[in-house]
Formats: C-alpha cells, sequence, structure tokens
C-alpha cells in the first residue's frame, strides 16, 4: 500500500464518525418535524370539534386540505433544492410561526370575525404546503452528507417521520393538552419546530451557508422566537377575551377537561339575583330564570309510573336529580355522567349548588363516572324508571347516545313496567331531528308519547315518553308541587301543531348511519 493511499485510508476512517452524526442529525430533524406537523393537525381538528362540534366533518376538511397542501408543497419545493439549507431553515422558521399561532388565529376569527371554516382552509393549506416542503429538502441534505441509494434513503427518511408522527400524535391528547391547553401547547411545539430546523442548518451545513444569509435567518429567528414567547405570556388574557366574545353575559366560570369545555356566565341586574347560564362547548345547557320548566317536564311525567329505583344518564349538573329527590318514595338513584368535572362544579359552585339544592349529598345517590354506552353494556341492574338527559345530537360524539343501539341498550336496563324519558331537542327548530328520536325508539320495540313545553331560553322543547307499552301522559298522585307543571297543562303539552306534528317517513338513526347528527347539523345551521 503506498504511502497515498494510506492518507486515504486515514481520511475515511476520520470523516465517517462525521458523517455518521450529521445523518443521525437530519434524521433526528426529520423526527421532531414530523412530530410538530402532527401536532399542528390534530390541533385543528381538536379546536373546530371544540368550538363547531362535528368531529367529523373537521377532520375531514383538515386531513383532506392539508394532504392536498402537502404534494402541493413537495412540488414548489423543487426549485428550491439548488439551496435546500437555507430553504428548509426559512420554510421551517415560517412553519413555527404560523403553526405556532394557528389555533390562537383560529380562535379569533370564530370569536370576532365569524370567519372559521374560511380561516381553517386557508391555515390547513399553508401548513400544508411548508409541511410538505420539508421532506424533499432534507432528502436534498441527507444526500449532501453521503451519497446513498435512492431506495434506502428514502426508507430511512420515511422510518424517522412515521415514528416522529407517533410521537407527536400521543404527545398531543396526553402532554400538551391536558398540560398547555390548545393555546399554549400549539405555540410550544411551534417553538420547537423553529429550534429544531434552524439548529440543524446552523451546525451540520453552516458552512454551506453565506454570513449573510446566516443572519438574515438568525433574525428571523430571534423575531419568531419573540412573537411566540410573547404571545405564549399573554395566551391566557387572550382567551378570556375570545370567550368573553363568544357569551353575551360575563363568564364567572370556565374550564377545559379533557371532554369538552365548561363556561358558567352570570348576568348582571339591580334588581334580583342575576341569569346564571351553563354552556357545554358552546351550546346552552340551562338558565337559572327557566330552568325549573325544562327539569319539570323531563322528570315528573317519567316518574308518574314505578319510581322505586330511578336512573339518570347525564344530567351532571344535578337539576333533574333535584326533581327525582322530591319524591321521599325514590329509594335509589344512579346518575352516570360522563365528565367529572361537571359533577364536581355542580357539587362546589355556589350558583349551581344552590339550583340542585345539594343533590349529590342525599345518601340516596350514586355517581357513576363513565361514557352512558359503554356502561349501559355492562349493566345488568334494573329501574323503574329512567331519564335520558344528554346533549344534543349535534356532534359524531353525542350522536351515538339517540341511536337504535343505545334505546337498545336502555330498554335492556327498564324494569318490567318500567318508563323512560328521553329530551329530543326542539321540535319547531328541529322538527326531523325530533321525530328521529321517536322512530329509533320504536324501531327497539318501545311505545312512546311526545311531548313539548316552552322554555324561553330554548324555545318550544321537546321529549319523547316512552315504554313497553303505550304510556300515558300524566302526573303521579304524589307529585309535589310544581311550577310549571299541572295535569291540565300536560295533557296539552301532547298536543301538536298542524305544522310541527309527527312527519312521516323519517328513518331512525343507527351508530352506522347517524342520521340525527345530520338532522341537527342542517336544522341549526341558521340558528
Amino acid at each position: 500500500m503506498t504511502a497515498s493511499d494510506e492518507a486515504i485510508d486515514e481520511a475515511t476512517a476520520e470523516k465517517a464518525p462525521r458523517t455518521r452524526l450529521a445523518r443521525a442529525a437530519v434524521l433526528l430533524a426529520v423526527f421532531v418535524c414530523a412530530a410538530c406537523g402532527l401536532v399542528y393537525e390534530l390541533a385543528l381538528v381538536a379546536l373546530g370539534s371544540y368550538l363547531i362540534g362535528d368531529t367529523v366533518g373537521q377532520a375531514s376538511i383538515v386531513l383532506s386540505v392539508m394532504v392536498f397542501a402537502m404534494g402541493v408543497g413537495a412540488l414548489l419545493a423543487k426549485p428550491l433544492q439548488r439551496r435546500a439549507e437555507a430553504a428548509f431553515a426559512g420554510i421551517e422558521i415560517a412553519l413555527a410561526l404560523l403553526g405556532g399561532l394557528s389555533v390562537l388565529l383560529l380562535y379569533a376569527a370564530y370569536a370576532w370575525l365569524s370567519l372559521y371554516v374560511p380561516a381553517l382552509v386557508v391555515i390547513a393549506l399553508l401548513l400544508g404546503m411548508l409541511i410538505g416542503a420539508e421532506i424533499p429538502l432534507l432528502m436534498v441534505l441527507l444526500q449532501r452528507i453521503r451519497k446513498q441509494d435512492a431506495g434506502s434513503a428514502v426508507a430511512d427518511l420515511f422510518a424517522a417521520d412515521y415514528v416522529g408522527a407517533l410521537l407527536g400524535g400521543l404527545a398531543f391528547p396526553f402532554l400538551l393538552l391536558p398540560v398547555f391547553g390548545q393555546i399554549r401547547g400549539a405555540l410550544l411545539v411551534g417553538a420547537v419546530n423553529a429550534i429544531a430546523g434552524l439548529g440543524l442548518v446552523l451546525t451540520v451545513f453552516r458552512k454551506r451557508l453565506r454570513r449573510r444569509t446566516q443572519g438574515v435567518l438568525a433574525v428571523a429567528a430571534v423575531g419568531v422566537t419573540v412573537v411566540l414567547t410573547t404571545t405564549f405570556a399573554f395566551a391566557g388574557q387572550f382567551e378570556l377575551s375570545a370567550r368573553q366574545a363568544l357569551y353575551a353575559d360575563p363568564v364567572v366560570h370556565a374550564e377545559r377537561t379533557p371532554y369538552q369545555e365548561i363556561v358558567l356566565t352570570e348576568s348582571v341586574t339591580l334588581s334580583g339575583p342575576g341569569d346564571v347560564r351553563f354552556y357545554l362547548n358552546g351550546d346552552l345547557q340551562f338558565s337559572s330564570v327557566d330552568e325549573y320548566r325544562y327539569h319539570e317536564a323531563l322528570v315528573h311525567p317519567v316518574l308518574a309510573g314505578p319510581h322505586e329505583s330511578v336512573l339518570i344518564l347525564g344530567g351532571g349538573d344535578g337539576l333533574g336529580l333535584r326533581e327525582v329527590l322530591r319524591y321521599p318514595d325514590v329509594r335509589r338513584v344512579t346518575l352516570v355522567e360522563l365528565d367529572p368535572e361537571v359533577v364536581r362544579l355542580a357539587r362546589t359552585q355556589p350558583d349551581l349548588q344552590a339550583m340542585n339544592q345539594g343533590a349529590f349529598n342525599d345518601p340516596r345517590v350514586q355517581v357513576v363516572t363513565a361514557d352512558a354506552f359503554t356502561w349501559l353494556r355492562e349493566n345488568a341492574a334494573r329501574y323503574d324508571a329512567i331519564i335520558v338527559d344528554m346533549p344534543d345530537p349535534d356532534s359524531t360524539a353525542t350522536a351515538k347516545l339517540y341511536s337504535v343501539e343505545f334505546y337498545a341498550l336502555v330498554r335492556r336496563a327498564m324494569a318490567d313496567g318500567g318508563r323512560m324519558v328521553v329530551q329530543a331537542g326542539s321540535p319547531y327548530f328541529a322538527p326531523r331531528s325530533y321525530w328521529c328520536v321517536e322512530a329509533s325508539l320504536r324501531e327497539v320495540g318501545l311505545r312512546n308519547t311526545p311531548y313539548y313545553v316552552s322554555v324561553p331560553s330554548f324555545g318550544d322543547w321537546g321529549f319523547h315518553l316512552a315504554s313497553d307499552t303505550e304510556p300515558e301522559l300524566r302526573l303521579s298522585p304524589s307529585v309535589p308541587a310544581l311550577r310549571s307543571l299541572d295535569a291540565e297543562s300536560l295533557r296539552a303539552a301532547g298536543v301538536f301543531p298542524v305544522d310541527r306534528r309527527r312527519i312521516p317517513g323519517v328513518p331512525s338513526s343507527s351508530l352506522m348511519q347517524p342520521r340525527v347528527l345530520d338532522y341537527a347539523k342542517e336544522e341549526w345551521r341558521n340558528y
């Protein structure tokens, strides 16, 4: 071996560790960028499901637009490959800024401009284009470190990309969302995105950049960092202002749980108590001014039959429970509520506790924190009266609680001679949704009697009383004194105006075909 051959071997041996380290740095950047990109997608889907309620629709918009935009971004990255280092760093800085601010911008568009869907499409399009441009540029950077067979390079790149996506997919629901919330979580991920992209370029590929380019990138990175940091510091104040813009009355309590956003507002009056209103994901659940009209109509007709044992599905505010406990011959009440924070608030918040009269402290009450659908599948107990007091079926999560399959499980939990009642929305504003509930009840073999009452906060609001035999709309002989119902007004509640009577041909709703969700979205769109 000649001296020159030995020198080449020594140079190659010295260069090999640096090459492996540089390749590892590029693959780490791929890993981190993939994790950040998936977090941005999930954050947009989650925000839409909270604000709009249509999880499937929001996920479809975000994913389809972003996947399309990623293809466009990959094509647009072709002319940037000659200056891949600077282009990649610039894209990561832009992605950090837009991705970090995406949730905040969309929340502002929803709260103040009523332009949520157009803003969502634009942001998803821009984010998708930036994310799509990453992989071609990273492929160029990987090849500049060491020429490699195209198939092997693609395998390495996509392996790091998919594993990073796994990390982002798990980190969003289990770390970022519960610890930091949506706005701060997105801002934090934006900062990580900038550090990963800029750090790779300014370390591994620094020598390939001109000093002027390095300076421009550094200034841009500092500017983005200042914006993200400042926004992070003031995110709480922004969220308070945006949330307040959504509600007419001052917000006195707000929290986001793993299941929903809970908001309590209270109007200020100079004479008498204010109007306390309870919202879940922006939908009004009750007003303290007239909630008794809703809960009296919900509870007392079903308790006209046997009622020693009562099951309440939903109703974590305790207001329906309050009405049930007014019967001294009720021996056992089981309340199944998905969100423990709703029950905790009902137990401890002074206004709610006063309204439900401390119902959860009654020894006859057992509270179960569980999904009602899952709990019913495992339940072996039977109940004389079952009260289904669920939020409206305007999302995929709640639509299953208005399905044939759900009502079949409820029927299985009914004792012989038992009765059930379902809050079914407005027969005036959402007639197809209302009569779809009746069709679903009848499909599982239940006979039902529809009725409705006037609740000023909601308008005309309807219910379905159901049992194995045609249930009579009446009050129990032992009914306590009521404020809004008597025998005569309850009989009148079963008489519908000509233009709001049963709609023939409305089909039932099932898990595989949630028609009630389609009806609810269509009918409530203009209200």
